[in-house]
């Protein structure tokens, strides 16, 4: 065997070396983005299933804030359509509404010092915040991790192994400009 034979041997095995380490870091990728997805809808079915409980609650108190009430239903039942559907577009239309509606309701709830003073409704409250801010950490994970799949899967020299796995973008979650918009308090009030 020559010289130049057993070079062409190591220049392609390390050819072959490199695709199979971009080709491996593509699809870590891409499951990261998949992880990070899960973690985001962990999230909302727990927030969908405490969401009545709340209504429930407030029904009690609330007898003539009853179209509000059916908002934040209806604004629950957009999100879990987007969520089951992994429609990340509609999903950050209908996490707007519901988040407008939640504010509007925790708002109304401030005429009713009976409610207020519900010992569930303070836990249900709480537990809700606490999702809300749970599923806006997780929306940031969320896109970082879209970000570096789409960054990758474009940039040279893994484009050519992406585009021979077949690896596609990833949608990042985006948010209405209503959502991102200052919240209006007087509004909430009124």
């Amino acid at each position: 065997m020559s010289l130049t034979s057993v070079l062409l041997i190591v220049v392609l095995v390390l050819v072959a070396a490199y695709a199979v380490s971009l080709y491996n870091g593509l699809v870590r990728l891409k499951h990261g983005v998949s992880k990070a997805w899960a973690n985001i809808d962990v999230l909302l079915k727990q927030r969908h299933e405490e969401l009545p409980k709340l209504v429930e609650t407030c029904k009690q108190y609330m007898q003539h804030e009853r179209t509000t009430l059916e908002r934040v239903i209806v604004a629950r039942n957009a999100v879990a359509s987007a969520r089951e559907q992994q429609d990340i577009g509609a999903l950050g239309k209908a996490e707007g509404g519901l988040r407008a509606g939640l504010g509007q309701l925790f708002a109304l709830a401030e005429n009713y010092p009976e409610l207020k003073a519900n010992e569930s409704f303070q836990h249900l409250q709480q537990r809700i915040s606490g999702l809300e801010n749970g599923i806006a950490d997780r929306r940031e994970l969320y896109n970082e991790a879209v970000n570096l799949n789409n960054v990758r899967i474009e940039q040279f020299p893994d484009v050519l192994v992406a585009r021979l796995g077949a690896f596609k973008a990833a949608e990042l979650l985006r948010f209405s400009e209503a959502e991102k918009a200052d919240v209006d308090l007087k509004t909430l009030f009124s």
